[in-house]
């Protein structure tokens, strides 16, 4: 028995969407486009077609930020999304090669230990020593493929790279060709090539891009939601999402109360003061993203569907909520002490979450 695929590509997951908007779409298209860039904004934003198709939001935000991203792409300009972890920098570039290319897999993973052939090109070294370098031998890189076949390819934590490794890239954005000197020839890219790559500007170990390679993109912030209200609409839509892939039935009754505590918290925690601007707090070494808000309400949701009552209650989310703020014990767990006595303690609402808390 096939077993169902646990997180499907974009360009899957929202097939029905993807294929609506197609067959909708007046705009032009640039070369290579699936879609015109005005139906890309529909797509990642939310709409209703004319024939009545839903199409879900995936990013919440600020619709001008989506604009600029899409026409950054439509340039010879690569796009670079910075952000701190969990604003949605590799969901937003998931979603824009599925809506542009029809597909996001063309992936390079940035690492510290990582080198130029993951950028350009390898070998299969049993032919290689067999035959000598030839285009049999040659093992492309998801870039090389993306410039053969003119599609987006996504480069995540860029800044992870080693800058010499980084700097392969220079030739690719601005020539749009990858010399391949062993077999004296070159790649040239095709129409609808381009490179969408992320960078946590909060991460240790972080490699500057070199004032090269960084006018070879344009530079998008990817911002934390503005509001309570937008980052608790993110947090209920996206663990509702994922508590369907983990097959866990719909709480009992609502969790909008308790997903706008833990979100409360969490921004509380990374702003360094209360929502009402009157208590100043320290912060602790973890992010506090929306991205870990999500982590925790389906943890929660785990939690009470499987040992308990299969509603989202404080005891449930107090064993999540913990584990996800104090992440060094030390200097963490004098945060989350602080916070406990000088906010939760009085605050109206919270009584039984504070106790579990404290249990």
């Amino acid at each position: 028995m096939e077993q169902e695929i646990l997180r499907p590509h974009a360009e899957t997951a929202y097939a029905h969407e993807l294929k609506a908007l197609e067959a909708a779409d007046t705009g032009v298209k640039p070369g290579g486009w699936r879609l015109s860039p005005r139906a890309v904004v529909r797509y990642l934003l939310g709409d209703t077609l004319e024939d009545g198709t839903e199409i879900t939001p995936k990013y919440f935000g600020d619709r001008r930020l989506i604009e600029v991203a899409v026409a950054s792409l439509v340039t010879d300009r690569a796009l670079l999304l910075v952000g701190v972890p969990g604003t949605a920098k590799t969901w937003v570039s998931e979603h824009l090669t599925a809506a542009i290319s029809g597909q996001s897999t063309l992936l390079v993973q940035g690492t510290a230990g990582m080198s130029e052939d993951a950028l350009r090109y390898g070998w299969n070294y049993a032919r290689l020593l067999a035959e000598g370098p030839s285009e049999a031998a040659l093992v492309p890189s998801p870039i090389m493929v993306g410039m053969r076949e003119g599609k987006l390819v996504r480069i995540e934590e860029l800044t992870r790279i080693p800058s010499d490794v980084q700097d392969a890239l220079i030739t690719v954005l601005s020539e749009k060709i990858l010399p391949i000197p062993e077999l004296n020839r070159e790649t040239q890219a095709r129409r609808g090539f381009n490179v969408i790559a992320t960078a946590n500007d909060r991460d240790r170990g972080v490699n500057e891009l070199s004032s090269a390679l960084r006018r070879r993109f344009n530079t998008v912030v990817m911002p934390l939601p503005a509001t309570l209200e937008e980052e608790v609409r993110i947090v209920t839509d996206r663990s509702l999402a994922a508590a369907e892939r983990m097959q866990l039935p719909p709480v009992k009754q609502d969790a909008a109360a308790e997903i706008t505590r833990l979100v409360t918290i969490f921004r509380e925690l990374r702003s360094g003061r209360t929502e009402d601007g009157r208590t100043q707090l320290k912060s602790p070494s973890s992010t506090l993203s929306t991205a870990e808000a999500i982590s925790v309400v389906n943890q929660s949701r785990a939690l009470s569907h499987h040992f308990g009552s299969g509603d989202i209650e404080a005891e449930y989310l107090a064993a999540s909520l913990a584990g996800a703020v104090v992440k060094d014990p030390e200097q963490d767990g004098v945060v989350w002490r602080e916070y406990l006595d000088v906010v939760m303690r009085n605050r109206r609402g919270y009584e039984d979450l504070f106790a579990a808390l404290q249990g």
